[in-house]
């Protein structure tokens, strides 16, 4: 078995109406699922990604209205690195985080920024093995558009404690607490920084999983081969858009490993995914309720058509 690379990542926010206004309208993502939390529908849970919602392009956010601000500590992820086709891009995008009201410090290879609520990014170069999963903007030209999620950095004490990440997950060791996934289908880099003295807290702005991306038909060798690892590992969750099982890595962070199939166009018209609220089917029967509470949410898309 080998993983394909990376499936997504998921965030809180406190805001849903700002948290669409940032990743869909300035950074030109497309919104491809609204849709709520499995375990409190309560919650929005909002997927953002390229035209067709791929592995690899996903950012998905949880909707606590009003949660305190997060802050990234050991075993919590601290940075995301989204990919752009050249350097050249940096440019662009400094001048158009600037216009936004966010500030960009560009380093030697990449531009790094926040968002509204203190989540850590870095634009860099994307990998050349990986295929640019861009949405379509109007204001974003294509040569300049985020290509995909590249890596992630998390804080921790030590390197790849008990061997998880080089022996059953196949990520390779390139020293100095870096590792590279060489997916069937993508690469991704990861990470491991010198954690903090301060204790982290999840809220707003901070990172709640990170998900690998696997085939349909090898997930339930997946949660045997963790399981054989020694790690903790739930039974198969259905997540309507795809399948999930989720584990802690040994300093902390939760991993998900999620089947490629059956994707965002399941119970959406690809051309018009993220219009309507979509519930899962344990959660219909709570339609006329949610449509009365959660906030009422505009998909871009939709505006501009």
């Amino acid at each position: 078995m080998r993983l394909q690379g990376l499936h997504h990542v998921t965030m809180i926010t406190a805001d849903a109406r700002r948290n669409v206004e940032f990743y869909a309208g300035t950074l030109g993502l497309r919104l491809v699922k609204k849709t709520v939390n499995f375990d409190q529908p309560t919650a929005y849970h909002l997927y953002f990604g390229d035209e067709r919602g791929t592995p690899g392009s996903i950012l998905t956010w949880f909707e606590f209205p009003h949660a305190a601000p997060g802050l990234a500590g050991a075993g919590m992820i601290h940075t995301i690195e989204l990919g752009v086709g050249a350097e050249a891009a940096f440019g662009f995008w400094a001048q158009r985080l600037r216009d936004a009201g966010v500030e960009a410090e560009r380093r030697d290879a990449s531009l790094r920024f926040a968002d509204r609520e203190g989540l850590r990014f870095e634009l860099v170069v994307a990998e050349a093995a990986n295929a640019p999963l861009r949405a379509a903007h109007p204001e974003i030209p294509p040569e300049w558009a985020i290509a995909g999620v590249e890596g992630a950095h998390a804080f921790a004490d030590g390197d790849d404690r008990g061997g998880l990440l080089t022996g059953p997950l196949g990520f390779t060791a390139l020293g100095d607490g870096e590792y590279l996934l060489e997916g069937a289908q993508r690469r991704f880099r990861w990470g491991y920084d010198e954690a903090p003295h301060a204790r982290g807290r999840q809220g707003a702005g901070s990172v709640h999983h990170i998900a690998w991306a696997s085939r349909d038909e090898d997930h339930l060798g997946w949660q045997g081969e963790i399981a054989r690892a020694g790690t903790p590992v739930t039974d198969v969750r259905d997540r309507d858009y795809f399948r999930s099982i989720y584990f802690p890595e040994p300093h902390g962070v939760l991993f998900e490993i999620a089947t490629i199939s059956p994707g965002f166009a399941v119970d959406e018209d690809p051309d018009h995914l993220g219009e309507e609220l979509r519930l899962p089917a344990m959660h219909a029967h709570l339609r006329a309720q949610l449509e009365r509470t959660l906030t009422p949410l505009e998909n871009p898309r939709a505006a501009l058509a």
